[in-house]
């Protein structure tokens, strides 16, 4: 480790380099506990706690590894490593001003190797800051272009900002030093509409046996090679890599609805009566855009922040952390029934406070600011209370469409947000317990929030764009009507297609997979 103090060879001093070793190899349980045997011995030693930090990081224990980690930038404050895994480890936590901080000052120091600057771009892409953390990926592959994984992180910042040919080359390398960085292939596919001539096909079916028995490697490759077959108009095919991609993973995670179906159930058992206005924070800062995934929430937060006056915020988890923290929930995700039963008597101008607070420094650049996290859904009744002037918006889609683009969408693997899509069937089961929940804000919610279809944005752009700044307290500008030359980045699954104005090829994709869908139709009562 670098900026070691020098110790004499004591006992002391021999499990210290013991423990940087350990870290070195990557053994995280051993660096762990030879750093912790050193800081009984000595709690003051930053290196010490540096190891520890790190160590606990990579265990996933991020709480527990930023106490180490600020106490060791307290006491190694020029040490650029030391700062960027604090950052890291305060992104992890959703502390995301406080890890932009530290990642800045850790930027400022002039870290001159990979490893760390690849830290600091993935601190930078979590808080939203796309073409910082691009420029942070090339200062890290200039000083090690071989690494795989530094390419692919390039590759994804440059996807959100709409750059495709430029991911396609960060992808396309990624892929030459290492063939099976799955998540490549996935991305690449994605990136544009192949054709006949120019596709992937061959070479993802030529990995499949490498990938066998590798659940994640199997979701990757299957949904490459579904969303290519599907561009080339084989929907039977394409249907079936999904269905084969998922199985595994669904078989490995153990999902079953009843899960999901208690949440729903306890969010409406905690909000049985109409939710009053006037207890929260005063701000109306928040629009909210709200969902299911793949509905049109992105399109929607393209169209808002089109206006003048309003920025993009991305899709936020603070909320639900802040919400979080305030039950006093010790948990293991982040909203569940201990979680709903311990948040029904909160300090709510306390909680939109914590909200507001935690966007800084993204927002406040501008009068308005819209968080487009789908999932916020569930939470629609907290906002309210919390944030009783705060615009919500909710967006509706036929639901074939909707459980079929869910179905097809490969979402991040580290939430259970989205662990209903790995079937089709429970995805229809996890609209419909949606439907009902929207039901049911929509009864002790009257008028707090605007539905808007979809298909209807679709059909009527202007008509449904004036709908939604009227609902959100904004003038008409007609910049709203032109989001497509909107150019800030866009960190979501529909990064390519808001590049584009709007286009009514995905109404009614559904009937291309009219006989893969009966069972979901039957289920659906269509």
């Amino acid at each position: 480790m670098n900026g070691a103090t020098a110790y004499s060879a004591t006992p002391t001093q021999a499990l210290a380099e013991g423990a940087e070793a350990a870290l070195r190899c990557g053994n995280w349980n051993r660096a762990l506990d030879l750093a912790r045997e050193v800081l009984v011995r000595h709690p003051e030693r930053a290196e010490a706690h540096f190891v520890a930090g790190v160590a606990l990081l990579e265990r996933r224990e991020a709480q527990a590894a930023a106490g180490h980690l600020r106490l060791a930038l307290d006491a190694l404050p020029q040490r650029a490593d030391v700062a960027a895994q604090t950052a890291r480890a305060l992104s992890l936590l959703q502390r995301l001003p406080e890890a932009v901080e530290a990642a800045v000052r850790a930027l400022a120091l002039r870290p001159a190797d990979a490893y760390t600057l690849d830290t600091l771009g993935v601190v930078f892409s979590r808080a939203q800051d796309h073409a910082r953390a691009a420029e942070v990926f090339r200062l890290a592959i200039a000083r090690m272009p071989e690494r795989a994984s530094y390419r692919f992180n390039l590759g994804a910042a440059l996807t959100f900002c709409g750059d495709p040919d430029a991911a396609e080359r960060e992808f396309e390398a990624c892929l030459a030093l290492d063939p099976q960085h799955w998540r490549a292939h996935s991305a690449l596919s994605q990136l544009r509409r192949v054709s006949r001539e120019r596709n992937h096909l061959e070479r993802l079916s030529s990995l499949l046996p490498a990938a066998a028995g590798d659940a994640d490697a199997l979701l990757h490759l299957h949904h490459a090679l579904a969303k290519e077959h599907e561009d080339l108009g084989d929907s039977a095919a394409a249907f079936d890599h999904l269905r084969r991609g998922k199985a595994l993973r669904r078989a490995r995670i153990g999902y079953c609805f009843e899960r999901d179906a208690e949440l729903f159930a306890a969010l409406q058992a905690a909000f049985h009566d109409p939710i009053e206005d006037g207890i929260g924070h005063p701000s109306a800062e928040p629009i909210f855009v709200v969902g299911l995934p793949r509905t049109g929430t992105t399109l929607v937060e393209r169209i808002l922040t089109s206006h003048p006056l309003v920025q993009s915020a991305g899709e936020l988890q603070n909320f639900g952390v802040a919400l979080k923290r305030a039950s006093g929930s010790r948990t293991r995700h982040l909203l569940d029934p201990d979680t709903i039963a311990r948040a029904g008597s909160l300090d709510w101008g306390a909680l939109g406070r914590a909200y507001i607070d935690s966007t800084r420094p993204l927002t406040g650049s501008q009068p308005r600011f819209v968080d487009k996290l789908p999932h916020n859904f569930l939470y629609l009744g907290y906002i309210a209370r919390a944030l009783p002037r705060a615009r919500i918006v909710c967006l509706r889609r036929d639901p074939l469409d909707t459980c079929l683009s869910n179905f097809r969408q490969l979402f991040a693997l580290n939430t259970p947000y989205f662990d209903y899509a790995l079937d089709i069937l429970d995805t229809g089961r996890y609209w419909q317990a949606f439907d009902a929940l929207i039901a049911h804000w929509r009864r002790v919610l009257p008028g707090r929030f605007l539905e808007i279809d979809y298909e209807t944005i679709v059909q009527d752009q202007e008509g449904a764009t004036r709908r939604l700044l009227a609902h959100c307290g904004l003038d008409f500008d007609s910049a709203c009507l032109a989001f497509e030359r909107n150019a800030a980045p866009v960190a979501t699954a529909s990064a390519t297609q808001v590049r584009e104005p709007i286009y009514r090829s995905a109404i009614g994709r559904w009937r291309r997979y009219e006989r893969e869908l009966a069972p979901l139709r039957a289920l659906l009562g269509r």
